[in-house]
Protein backbone atom coordinates (compact mmCIF):
# COMPACT_ATOMS: atom_id res chain seq x y z
CA UNK A 1 0.00 0.00 0.00
CA UNK A 2 1.15 3.43 -0.36
CA UNK A 3 0.98 6.77 1.94
CA UNK A 4 1.27 10.03 -0.26
CA UNK A 5 1.09 12.88 1.45
CA UNK A 6 1.31 16.53 1.85
CA UNK A 7 4.47 17.17 3.38
CA UNK A 8 5.74 20.22 4.85
CA UNK A 9 9.90 20.42 5.68
CA UNK A 10 9.73 24.17 6.97
CA UNK A 11 12.45 24.86 8.50
CA UNK A 12 14.46 22.16 7.21
CA UNK A 13 17.93 23.52 7.04
CA UNK A 14 17.47 27.01 6.58
CA UNK A 15 21.20 27.38 7.12
CA UNK A 16 22.89 24.15 6.77
CA UNK A 17 25.18 24.86 3.70
CA UNK A 18 26.58 27.76 5.98
CA UNK A 19 26.72 25.91 8.67
CA UNK A 20 28.68 23.04 6.74
CA UNK A 21 31.09 25.55 5.30
CA UNK A 22 31.68 27.91 8.53
CA UNK A 23 30.89 25.50 11.49
CA UNK A 24 27.76 28.33 12.86
CA UNK A 25 26.61 25.66 15.34
CA UNK A 26 27.21 22.08 17.15
CA UNK A 27 24.01 21.00 15.42
CA UNK A 28 24.51 21.67 11.99
CA UNK A 29 28.05 20.39 12.37
CA UNK A 30 27.24 17.26 13.58
CA UNK A 31 24.21 17.31 10.86
CA UNK A 32 27.05 18.13 8.09
CA UNK A 33 29.46 15.28 8.84
CA UNK A 34 27.07 12.30 9.07
CA UNK A 35 25.51 14.15 5.31
CA UNK A 36 25.12 11.81 2.79
CA UNK A 37 22.85 13.40 0.51
CA UNK A 38 23.32 16.95 0.03
CA UNK A 39 20.78 20.45 0.97
CA UNK A 40 21.36 23.01 -1.92
CA UNK A 41 19.74 27.29 -1.94
CA UNK A 42 16.60 27.64 -2.78
CA UNK A 43 13.31 26.18 -1.21
CA UNK A 44 10.53 24.17 -2.69
CA UNK A 45 7.68 22.24 -1.53
CA UNK A 46 6.49 18.77 -1.04
CA UNK A 47 2.98 16.92 -0.56
CA UNK A 48 3.26 13.48 0.33
CA UNK A 49 0.57 10.57 -0.42
CA UNK A 50 -0.93 7.36 0.72
CA UNK A 51 -2.17 4.87 -2.38
CA UNK A 52 -3.06 1.51 -3.83
CA UNK A 53 -5.16 -1.41 -2.48
CA UNK A 54 -3.19 -4.40 -0.91
CA UNK A 55 -3.45 -7.89 -2.02
CA UNK A 56 -4.56 -9.27 1.51
CA UNK A 57 -8.38 -7.46 1.23
CA UNK A 58 -11.64 -9.27 1.39
CA UNK A 59 -12.81 -11.67 -0.39
CA UNK A 60 -9.55 -13.02 -1.00
CA UNK A 61 -7.28 -12.12 1.81
CA UNK A 62 -8.09 -12.07 5.61
CA UNK A 63 -8.44 -8.85 6.52
CA UNK A 64 -11.01 -6.34 5.42
CA UNK A 65 -9.79 -3.27 6.90
CA UNK A 66 -5.59 -2.20 8.31
CA UNK A 67 -6.06 0.94 10.14
CA UNK A 68 -3.07 2.74 10.80
CA UNK A 69 -2.53 6.39 12.66
CA UNK A 70 -0.24 8.63 11.56
CA UNK A 71 1.40 11.18 13.83
CA UNK A 72 4.17 12.44 11.68
CA UNK A 73 6.45 12.12 8.56
CA UNK A 74 10.20 13.21 8.96
CA UNK A 75 13.05 13.21 6.32
CA UNK A 76 16.72 13.47 6.81
CA UNK A 77 19.40 14.50 4.41
CA UNK A 78 21.94 11.36 6.28
CA UNK A 79 21.14 7.83 5.39
CA UNK A 80 22.68 7.04 9.29
CA UNK A 81 20.63 9.54 11.63
CA UNK A 82 19.35 7.64 14.21
CA UNK A 83 15.77 8.47 15.45
CA UNK A 84 17.45 11.07 18.46
CA UNK A 85 19.91 12.51 15.95
CA UNK A 86 20.16 15.87 14.80
CA UNK A 87 19.09 17.13 11.03
CA UNK A 88 15.61 15.34 10.75
CA UNK A 89 12.96 17.82 8.90
CA UNK A 90 8.92 17.74 9.89
CA UNK A 91 7.19 17.26 6.37
CA UNK A 92 3.28 16.84 8.36
CA UNK A 93 3.58 19.16 10.97
CA UNK A 94 -0.07 19.07 11.36
CA UNK A 95 -0.48 16.06 12.35
CA UNK A 96 1.47 16.24 15.39
CA UNK A 97 -2.09 18.47 16.56
CA UNK A 98 -4.44 16.60 14.20
CA UNK A 99 -3.13 12.65 13.42
CA UNK A 100 -4.60 10.92 10.48
CA UNK A 101 -5.99 7.78 10.65
CA UNK A 102 -5.85 5.76 7.08
CA UNK A 103 -7.33 2.50 6.14
CA UNK A 104 -3.94 0.68 4.18
CA UNK A 105 -7.41 -1.26 2.03
CA UNK A 106 -9.81 1.68 1.60
CA UNK A 107 -10.41 2.43 -2.05
CA UNK A 108 -8.06 4.87 -3.63
CA UNK A 109 -9.22 7.45 -6.13
CA UNK A 110 -8.80 7.90 -9.82
CA UNK A 111 -5.17 8.95 -9.10
CA UNK A 112 -4.49 5.93 -6.96
CA UNK A 113 -4.53 7.45 -3.53
CA UNK A 114 -5.53 6.37 -0.56
CA UNK A 115 -5.51 9.78 1.39
CA UNK A 116 -3.25 13.11 1.56
CA UNK A 117 -1.19 14.10 5.22
CA UNK A 118 -1.45 17.51 4.66
CA UNK A 119 -1.04 20.89 2.75
CA UNK A 120 2.08 21.06 0.72
CA UNK A 121 4.76 22.78 2.95
CA UNK A 122 8.23 24.56 1.64
CA UNK A 123 11.42 22.82 2.50
CA UNK A 124 15.01 23.17 1.46
CA UNK A 125 16.00 22.07 -1.67
CA UNK A 126 18.22 18.89 -1.80
CA UNK A 127 18.59 15.34 -1.55
CA UNK A 128 16.96 13.49 1.31
CA UNK A 129 18.37 9.75 1.80
CA UNK A 130 15.96 8.59 4.51
CA UNK A 131 12.53 9.10 5.63
CA UNK A 132 10.58 7.98 9.04
CA UNK A 133 6.96 7.82 9.40
CA UNK A 134 5.74 7.75 13.17
CA UNK A 135 2.80 5.76 13.87
CA UNK A 136 0.83 6.68 17.26
CA UNK A 137 0.77 4.62 20.34
CA UNK A 138 -2.46 3.21 21.89
CA UNK A 139 -2.15 6.07 24.19
CA UNK A 140 -3.05 8.67 21.50
CA UNK A 141 -6.48 10.02 21.83
CA UNK A 142 -7.86 9.49 17.99
CA UNK A 143 -10.85 11.40 16.76
CA UNK A 144 -13.72 9.35 15.10
CA UNK A 145 -11.38 6.30 15.72
CA UNK A 146 -12.11 3.18 13.16
CA UNK A 147 -10.62 0.82 15.79
CA UNK A 148 -13.21 -0.78 17.36
CA UNK A 149 -11.29 -2.17 20.45
CA UNK A 150 -10.05 1.67 20.26
CA UNK A 151 -6.29 0.45 19.34
CA UNK A 152 -4.91 3.11 17.31
CA UNK A 153 -3.23 0.85 14.89
CA UNK A 154 -5.83 -2.42 13.73
CA UNK A 155 -7.23 -5.02 11.87
CA UNK A 156 -10.01 -6.18 11.26
CA UNK A 157 -10.64 -9.90 10.02
CA UNK A 158 -12.86 -10.74 7.18
CA UNK A 159 -14.01 -13.90 9.03
CA UNK A 160 -15.85 -12.22 12.07
CA UNK A 161 -15.45 -8.44 11.94
CA UNK A 162 -13.04 -8.75 14.94
CA UNK A 163 -11.14 -6.05 15.78
CA UNK A 164 -7.23 -6.39 16.83
CA UNK A 165 -4.30 -4.84 18.23
CA UNK A 166 -1.38 -3.60 15.47
CA UNK A 167 1.56 -4.17 17.86
CA UNK A 168 5.02 -1.91 17.08
CA UNK A 169 7.79 -3.68 17.01
CA UNK A 170 10.40 -1.74 19.40
CA UNK A 171 12.70 -0.14 17.21
CA UNK A 172 9.28 1.08 14.90
CA UNK A 173 8.21 3.12 17.74
CA UNK A 174 10.62 5.87 17.32
CA UNK A 175 9.31 5.92 13.60
CA UNK A 176 9.52 3.59 10.62
CA UNK A 177 12.29 3.61 8.37
CA UNK A 178 12.68 3.81 4.94
CA UNK A 179 16.15 3.78 3.79
CA UNK A 180 17.80 5.22 0.53
CA UNK A 181 17.83 1.50 -0.70
CA UNK A 182 14.08 1.51 -0.47
CA UNK A 183 13.79 5.23 -2.00
CA UNK A 184 13.14 5.29 -6.30
CA UNK A 185 16.38 7.09 -7.42
CA UNK A 186 18.01 6.67 -4.40
CA UNK A 187 16.76 9.38 -2.42
CA UNK A 188 14.12 12.02 -2.12
CA UNK A 189 15.29 15.54 -4.30
CA UNK A 190 13.30 18.62 -3.91
CA UNK A 191 14.00 21.14 -6.27
CA UNK A 192 14.22 24.99 -5.92
CA UNK A 193 10.71 26.33 -6.97
CA UNK A 194 9.20 23.37 -7.98
CA UNK A 195 6.30 21.39 -6.33
CA UNK A 196 7.81 17.81 -5.47
CA UNK A 197 4.95 14.60 -4.53
CA UNK A 198 6.12 11.88 -2.40
CA UNK A 199 4.35 8.43 -2.52
CA UNK A 200 5.57 6.52 0.12
CA UNK A 201 4.41 2.43 -0.92
CA UNK A 202 3.48 0.76 2.30
CA UNK A 203 3.00 -2.41 1.25
CA UNK A 204 0.78 -3.73 3.92
CA UNK A 205 0.12 -7.94 3.64
CA UNK A 206 4.24 -7.77 3.80
CA UNK A 207 4.06 -6.48 6.80
CA UNK A 208 1.53 -8.10 9.31
CA UNK A 209 2.89 -10.87 11.34
CA UNK A 210 0.30 -12.93 13.43
CA UNK A 211 2.37 -14.54 16.22
CA UNK A 212 2.09 -17.80 18.16
CA UNK A 213 0.09 -15.81 20.56
CA UNK A 214 -2.55 -15.01 18.44
CA UNK A 215 -1.98 -11.49 18.33
CA UNK A 216 -1.34 -9.33 15.44
CA UNK A 217 2.32 -7.30 14.85
CA UNK A 218 3.62 -4.60 12.24
CA UNK A 219 6.64 -5.71 10.48
CA UNK A 220 6.82 -2.55 7.80
CA UNK A 221 7.85 -2.72 4.39
CA UNK A 222 8.00 0.71 2.60
CA UNK A 223 9.23 2.14 -0.04
CA UNK A 224 8.82 5.55 -1.17
CA UNK A 225 9.18 7.48 -4.69
CA UNK A 226 8.86 10.64 -6.15
CA UNK A 227 5.51 10.83 -8.40
CA UNK A 228 2.96 12.96 -10.38
CA UNK A 229 -0.35 13.97 -9.51
CA UNK A 230 -1.36 13.11 -12.83
CA UNK A 231 -1.44 9.39 -12.02
CA UNK A 232 0.56 7.70 -15.16
CA UNK A 233 0.79 3.74 -14.63
CA UNK A 234 2.20 0.54 -16.43
CA UNK A 235 0.07 -2.04 -17.28
CA UNK A 236 -0.24 -5.86 -19.01
CA UNK A 237 -1.59 -8.92 -18.91
CA UNK A 238 0.29 -12.50 -18.22
CA UNK A 239 -0.38 -15.95 -20.13
CA UNK A 240 1.15 -19.76 -20.00
CA UNK A 241 2.96 -19.63 -23.32
CA UNK A 242 1.05 -23.37 -23.83
CA UNK A 243 -1.79 -22.86 -23.24
CA UNK A 244 -2.64 -19.08 -23.74
CA UNK A 245 -4.85 -18.79 -21.14
CA UNK A 246 -4.65 -16.60 -18.01
CA UNK A 247 -1.88 -17.03 -15.31
CA UNK A 248 -4.92 -15.97 -12.78
CA UNK A 249 -4.03 -15.35 -9.33
CA UNK A 250 -0.70 -16.87 -9.48
CA UNK A 251 1.78 -14.76 -10.82
CA UNK A 252 3.58 -12.10 -9.28
CA UNK A 253 4.58 -9.02 -10.99
CA UNK A 254 7.00 -6.51 -10.24
CA UNK A 255 8.36 -2.96 -11.77
CA UNK A 256 12.00 -2.64 -10.34
CA UNK A 257 14.91 -0.22 -10.54
CA UNK A 258 18.61 -0.39 -10.01
CA UNK A 259 19.91 1.11 -6.69
CA UNK A 260 23.69 2.75 -6.59
CA UNK A 261 24.78 -0.95 -6.32
CA UNK A 262 23.30 -1.44 -9.90
CA UNK A 263 20.68 -4.24 -8.38
CA UNK A 264 17.32 -4.33 -9.20
CA UNK A 265 15.11 -3.48 -6.31
CA UNK A 266 10.95 -4.01 -6.24
CA UNK A 267 9.37 -0.48 -6.24
CA UNK A 268 6.09 -1.73 -6.36
CA UNK A 269 4.78 -5.61 -6.54
CA UNK A 270 0.71 -7.02 -7.43
CA UNK A 271 -0.47 -10.33 -7.82
CA UNK A 272 -2.29 -10.52 -11.85
CA UNK A 273 -6.13 -10.51 -11.57
CA UNK A 274 -8.07 -13.08 -13.18
CA UNK A 275 -8.17 -12.42 -16.22
CA UNK A 276 -4.28 -12.32 -16.36
CA UNK A 277 -4.08 -8.45 -16.31
CA UNK A 278 -1.92 -5.88 -13.80
CA UNK A 279 -1.73 -2.57 -13.42
CA UNK A 280 0.53 -0.19 -11.28
CA UNK A 281 -0.38 3.09 -10.86
CA UNK A 282 1.08 5.83 -9.18
CA UNK A 283 4.43 5.26 -10.05
CA UNK A 284 7.45 7.83 -10.00
CA UNK A 285 8.36 8.83 -13.83
CA UNK A 286 11.05 7.03 -15.18
CA UNK A 287 11.93 3.25 -16.81
CA UNK A 288 11.77 0.52 -15.11
CA UNK A 289 11.98 -3.26 -15.39
CA UNK A 290 9.11 -5.80 -15.18
CA UNK A 291 9.84 -9.22 -13.65
CA UNK A 292 7.01 -11.66 -13.72
CA UNK A 293 7.08 -15.31 -11.30
CA UNK A 294 3.86 -17.79 -11.22
CA UNK A 295 3.11 -21.26 -10.30
CA UNK A 296 1.57 -23.53 -12.66
CA UNK A 297 -1.87 -25.47 -11.33
CA UNK A 298 0.04 -28.39 -10.60
CA UNK A 299 2.53 -26.70 -8.31
CA UNK A 300 5.15 -26.41 -11.13
CA UNK A 301 7.01 -22.52 -10.93
CA UNK A 302 7.11 -20.72 -13.99
CA UNK A 303 10.40 -19.93 -15.89
CA UNK A 304 11.05 -16.21 -14.57
CA UNK A 305 10.19 -13.57 -17.39
CA UNK A 306 11.84 -9.93 -17.31
CA UNK A 307 11.09 -6.88 -19.60
CA UNK A 308 13.67 -4.44 -19.41
CA UNK A 309 13.05 -0.46 -20.25
CA UNK A 310 9.31 -0.13 -19.45
CA UNK A 311 8.30 4.10 -19.41
CA UNK A 312 5.28 4.70 -17.40
CA UNK A 313 2.97 5.20 -19.62
CA UNK A 314 3.87 2.07 -21.32
CA UNK A 315 2.04 -1.43 -21.57
CA UNK A 316 4.24 -4.46 -21.40
CA UNK A 317 1.59 -6.10 -24.04
CA UNK A 318 0.49 -9.91 -22.93
CA UNK A 319 3.73 -11.66 -21.40
CA UNK A 320 3.94 -15.29 -21.93
CA UNK A 321 5.42 -16.94 -19.06
CA UNK A 322 7.19 -20.31 -20.06
CA UNK A 323 6.39 -23.60 -18.67
CA UNK A 324 9.24 -25.25 -17.13
CA UNK A 325 9.98 -28.73 -18.80
CA UNK A 326 11.21 -30.06 -15.53
CA UNK A 327 8.58 -32.29 -13.08
CA UNK A 328 6.77 -29.97 -10.30
CA UNK A 329 8.96 -31.15 -7.94
CA UNK A 330 12.32 -30.01 -9.34
CA UNK A 331 10.95 -27.09 -10.92
CA UNK A 332 12.03 -25.51 -7.41
CA UNK A 333 14.95 -24.52 -5.34
CA UNK A 334 14.25 -24.10 -1.38
CA UNK A 335 17.32 -21.46 -0.83
CA UNK A 336 18.30 -22.01 2.83
CA UNK A 337 20.89 -20.03 5.83
CA UNK A 338 20.84 -18.41 8.36
CA UNK A 339 20.61 -14.77 9.23
CA UNK A 340 22.44 -13.56 12.48
CA UNK A 341 22.52 -9.90 14.40
CA UNK A 342 24.32 -8.58 17.23
CA UNK A 343 24.60 -5.47 19.42
CA UNK A 344 26.81 -2.84 19.03
CA UNK A 345 27.84 -3.62 22.71
CA UNK A 346 31.10 -4.06 23.83
CA UNK A 347 31.89 -6.94 23.57
CA UNK A 348 28.91 -7.60 21.25
CA UNK A 349 25.23 -9.07 22.69
CA UNK A 350 22.29 -10.87 21.25
CA UNK A 351 19.80 -8.30 19.28
CA UNK A 352 16.45 -9.19 17.43
CA UNK A 353 16.25 -7.69 13.91
CA UNK A 354 13.53 -7.67 11.46
CA UNK A 355 14.96 -8.52 8.11
CA UNK A 356 13.50 -8.29 4.44
CA UNK A 357 14.80 -11.21 2.54
CA UNK A 358 15.31 -11.16 -1.30
CA UNK A 359 16.36 -13.50 -3.45
CA UNK A 360 18.73 -12.24 -6.66
CA UNK A 361 19.61 -13.51 -9.93
CA UNK A 362 22.25 -12.93 -12.12
CA UNK A 363 21.27 -12.34 -15.91
CA UNK A 364 23.35 -11.36 -18.54
CA UNK A 365 25.49 -9.80 -16.10
CA UNK A 366 22.49 -7.82 -14.34
CA UNK A 367 21.00 -8.62 -10.75
CA UNK A 368 17.28 -8.95 -10.30
CA UNK A 369 15.21 -9.53 -7.72
CA UNK A 370 12.89 -12.61 -8.54
CA UNK A 371 9.76 -12.27 -7.00
CA UNK A 372 8.87 -15.29 -4.95
CA UNK A 373 6.72 -18.07 -5.36
CA UNK A 374 5.92 -20.20 -2.07
CA UNK A 375 4.17 -23.39 -1.97
CA UNK A 376 2.54 -22.12 1.62
CA UNK A 377 -0.64 -19.84 1.28
CA UNK A 378 -1.81 -16.96 1.86
CA UNK A 379 1.13 -15.58 0.60
CA UNK A 380 1.06 -11.37 0.07
CA UNK A 381 4.68 -10.61 -1.18
CA UNK A 382 7.53 -10.87 -3.52
CA UNK A 383 9.89 -10.84 -0.32
CA UNK A 384 9.59 -12.59 3.46
CA UNK A 385 10.40 -10.51 6.39
CA UNK A 386 12.09 -13.28 8.71
CA UNK A 387 13.10 -11.95 12.80
CA UNK A 388 16.34 -12.91 14.39
CA UNK A 389 15.62 -14.66 17.84
CA UNK A 390 17.59 -16.21 20.66
CA UNK A 391 17.53 -19.57 19.22
CA UNK A 392 15.57 -20.56 15.65
CA UNK A 393 12.88 -23.26 15.53
CA UNK A 394 12.79 -26.61 14.01
CA UNK A 395 16.18 -26.72 11.92
CA UNK A 396 19.85 -26.72 12.61
CA UNK A 397 21.67 -25.02 14.50
CA UNK A 398 19.77 -25.59 17.50
CA UNK A 399 21.52 -22.65 19.50
CA UNK A 400 22.42 -19.33 17.97
CA UNK A 401 26.36 -18.53 17.33
CA UNK A 402 27.37 -17.01 20.22
CA UNK A 403 26.85 -13.26 21.03
CA UNK A 404 23.87 -13.16 18.48
CA UNK A 405 19.87 -13.92 17.87
CA UNK A 406 19.52 -15.73 14.73
CA UNK A 407 17.07 -16.96 12.53
CA UNK A 408 16.89 -19.46 9.51
CA UNK A 409 15.37 -18.98 6.33
CA UNK A 410 13.83 -20.86 3.50
CA UNK A 411 13.19 -18.78 0.07
CA UNK A 412 11.31 -20.61 -2.62
CA UNK A 413 12.51 -19.92 -5.93
CA UNK A 414 12.08 -21.04 -9.81
CA UNK A 415 14.97 -23.56 -10.73
CA UNK A 416 14.36 -22.39 -14.68
CA UNK A 417 16.48 -19.73 -15.78
CA UNK A 418 14.79 -16.43 -16.67
CA UNK A 419 13.86 -15.05 -20.15
CA UNK A 420 14.75 -11.70 -20.78
CA UNK A 421 13.56 -8.75 -23.58
CA UNK A 422 13.93 -5.39 -24.22
CA UNK A 423 10.20 -3.74 -24.39
CA UNK A 424 8.91 -2.57 -27.78
CA UNK A 425 5.76 -1.31 -29.30
CA UNK A 426 5.16 -4.63 -30.63
CA UNK A 427 6.08 -7.05 -27.57
CA UNK A 428 9.38 -8.07 -26.40
CA UNK A 429 11.42 -10.85 -27.95
CA UNK A 430 12.46 -12.90 -25.46
CA UNK A 431 15.68 -14.99 -25.03
CA UNK A 432 16.57 -17.68 -22.24
CA UNK A 433 20.70 -16.81 -21.35
CA UNK A 434 20.89 -19.91 -19.91
CA UNK A 435 18.19 -22.93 -18.43
CA UNK A 436 19.80 -22.95 -14.92
CA UNK A 437 19.82 -19.66 -12.78
CA UNK A 438 22.33 -18.23 -10.02
CA UNK A 439 21.22 -16.48 -7.34
CA UNK A 440 22.05 -14.98 -4.07
CA UNK A 441 19.91 -13.85 -0.98
CA UNK A 442 19.73 -10.23 0.29
CA UNK A 443 18.79 -9.51 3.58
CA UNK A 444 17.69 -5.56 4.36
CA UNK A 445 17.11 -4.49 8.22
CA UNK A 446 15.56 -0.78 9.06
CA UNK A 447 17.71 -1.24 12.17
CA UNK A 448 20.76 1.05 12.21
CA UNK A 449 23.33 -1.27 11.85
CA UNK A 450 27.27 -1.73 10.70
CA UNK A 451 25.84 -2.50 7.51
CA UNK A 452 21.82 -2.43 7.04
CA UNK A 453 21.76 -4.05 3.09
CA UNK A 454 23.65 -7.82 3.70
CA UNK A 455 23.95 -10.61 0.40
CA UNK A 456 25.08 -13.86 0.29
CA UNK A 457 27.77 -12.97 -2.74
CA UNK A 458 29.28 -14.57 -5.04
CA UNK A 459 25.85 -15.80 -6.39
CA UNK A 460 25.04 -19.66 -5.99
CA UNK A 461 24.89 -21.72 -9.75
CA UNK A 462 22.38 -24.24 -9.92
CA UNK A 463 23.63 -27.06 -11.51
CA UNK A 464 22.22 -30.63 -12.51
CA UNK A 465 18.54 -31.90 -12.91
CA UNK A 466 16.67 -31.74 -9.56
CA UNK A 467 15.72 -31.53 -7.02
CA UNK A 468 16.90 -28.46 -5.83
CA UNK A 469 15.46 -28.26 -2.67
CA UNK A 470 17.66 -27.13 0.40
CA UNK A 471 20.24 -25.74 -1.52
CA UNK A 472 22.70 -23.89 0.88
CA UNK A 473 23.47 -20.97 0.27
CA UNK A 474 26.68 -19.09 1.59
CA UNK A 475 28.21 -17.15 3.48
CA UNK A 476 25.14 -16.90 5.92
CA UNK A 477 24.14 -12.74 6.39
CA UNK A 478 25.44 -11.27 9.80
CA UNK A 479 24.23 -8.16 10.47
CA UNK A 480 26.57 -6.83 13.43
CA UNK A 481 27.02 -3.23 15.41
CA UNK A 482 22.70 -3.51 15.48
CA UNK A 483 21.06 -0.47 17.58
Amino acid sequence: MKLKQAVSLRNLFPFAIAACGLTLAALFIAACSSMNGTVSSGAGKLSVMISDPATCATPNGPYSHVYVTITDVQANVSTSAGPNDSGWVDLTPSLKTGPKQVDLLGLANSQCFLASLGDAEQLQAGTYQQIRIILASDSTGIKSNACGNGAANCVQLSKDSSFHTLNLSSEDQTGIKIPASHIASGGLTVQAGKTTDLDIDFQTCQSILKEGNGQYRLKPVLRAGVVSTVSASINGSVIDAGTSKPVAGSAWVAVEQPDAGGVDRVVQSTIANTDGTFVFCPLPAGNYDVVISGVRSDGALYAPTIITGVAVGDTTGTVKLNPPTLAAASSFANLTGLVTSSSNANPAAPISIDVTLTALATVNGKVYTIPQQPAATPFYGVSQVATTVAGPVGTPPAACPSGTDCVNYSLPVPSTGAWIGAWAASGATLTQPTPLPSYAVDGITARTCSASDVNSNPPLALTGTGPFTSVAITPNLTFTGCQ
